[in-house]
């Protein structure tokens, strides 16, 4: 008796707009989400689309600094500075994770201007 190994399935590859939207999600969830909204399109969607991956990768990996200057920011509310610090982080990032949307929605692979690649 042979057994046969079972199929292997690949995921259905994704339609371009459909592609575009879940790349832009994944910058624009972190708005509410922070890091789970990446990381979620990450892994559910990634594997059907390379472009999504990384641009959820990338936004992600800004989410986690975005993140780590919060928390500096409120620690830092001790000594006053991070009373200037807190707006301007949630400024910036809100800003850029508009503009990694809005790149993505059109089909740009967005970088944004300073981040880590602590995800790969």
């Amino acid at each position: 008796m042979s057994q046969t190994p079972p199929p292997t399935t690949t995921p259905d590859p994704m339609a371009p707009d459909e592609e575009r939207t879940w790349a832009m999600l994944s910058h624009l969830s972190g708005i509410v989400l922070l890091v789970i909204g990446p990381l979620i399109i990450m892994l559910v969607f990634g594997p059907r689309s390379e472009f999504v991956r990384k641009q959820a990768v990338e936004a992600l990996n800004f989410q986690i600094i975005i993140a780590i200057g919060l928390l500096i920011s409120l620690i830092l509310t001790v000594v006053v500075i991070g009373v200037i610090l807190l707006p301007i982080v949630l400024v910036v990032g809100l800003i850029l994770m508009i503009l990694g949307g809005v790149a993505a929605n059109k089909g740009v692979e967005y970088r944004y201007p300073f981040n880590l690649r602590m995800v790969k």
